[in-house]
């Protein structure tokens, strides 16, 4: 699965006030997750996160989604996640 994860506008600060909570959250699922990563805007600061998330269903990666700490402390205006499957890249 892939989410794709938007931050709200000028969330930049509250982004960074909870991204070692989201690290760490990354880190207690990182058997599942495959890659991650900010997105960034046009001035290069992070503007919101890519997950690639290795799950048997839908609704295990909302619940991951749903846990997150961006997404608890409201840093994501929205997320959006859809199944995918890999078929070149060192993922596969």
């Amino acid at each position: 699965y892939v989410l794709m994860c938007f931050d709200k506008t000028n969330a930049l600060s509250e982004r960074m006030a909870v991204r070692e909570a989201h690290l760490a959250y990354i880190g207690e699922h990182i058997e599942r997750v495959k890659l991650a990563g900010p997105l960034l805007d046009e001035a290069g600061e992070m503007a919101g996160s890519l997950i690639l998330y290795e799950a048997d269903s839908l609704a295990e990666v909302r619940a991951f989604s749903d846990s997150d700490p961006y997404k608890t402390a409201g840093v994501f205006e929205r997320v959006e996640i859809s199944a995918m499957k890999i078929t070149r890249g060192g993922l596969a």
